[in-house]
């Protein structure tokens, strides 16, 4: 870890570094409830039959946007996910200032993790492996469930992890 990483709640341009960690939770709140559709939807439709109508199913259809949305986050960064530009602007100013901050590194890695996980669960269906959709999204709903609920970051403890294992690097620059 670098000892030049600005610490959150330090300020930086006049501003405090780091991320409101209610965003997030927001975010993986509706998260949750879309991998919810999508387990549910997953488990009440036939495999389709060939690969256009397993692209087509609605719960391949949520996936994917799914999908997108995690990589949006884990390339993008998690400061201008979707979720959290309305986070900003809808929710945060109706609430009390948050009272700490977070670095926005092991959020955007847990967007990143997501990522991951709910491709190789629509990549896995696409090519007909039966109940791949369905345990993919699963997985990555007990993740968003354990954050939006017990402000639990899977992924996050997984950053964690890598960093003091010495596999990868902290950021050091803020998103």
């Amino acid at each position: 870890m670098s000892a030049a990483l600005p610490q959150p709640g330090a300020a930086e341009n006049g501003k405090p570094f780091g991320i409101d960690p209610r965003g997030p939770r927001f975010g993986a709140a509706i998260t949750a409830t879309l991998l919810l559709v999508v387990v549910l939807l997953g488990l009440t439709e036939p495999l389709g039959s060939d690969l256009i109508a397993r692209a087509l199913q609605p719960s391949a259809v949520l996936l994917t946007v799914l999908v997108g949305l995690f990589a949006w986050g884990a390339f993008a960064g998690i400061q201008k996910h979707p979720y959290g530009v309305i986070f900003r602007r809808l929710v945060a100013p109706r609430l009390a200032p948050p009272t700490e901050r977070e670095h926005p590194a092991p959020p955007t890695f847990a967007q990143l993790v997501g990522l991951l996980v709910t491709a190789t669960g629509l990549v896995l269906h696409l090519i007909s492996v039966p109940g791949a959709l369905v345990v993919a999204a699963a997985a990555a709903f007990v993740a968003a469930f354990l954050n939006a609920v017990f402000a639990y970051c899977l992924g996050c403890q997984l950053y964690v992890l890598l960093v003091r294992l010495g596999i990868i690097r902290r950021s050091g620059a803020p998103a």
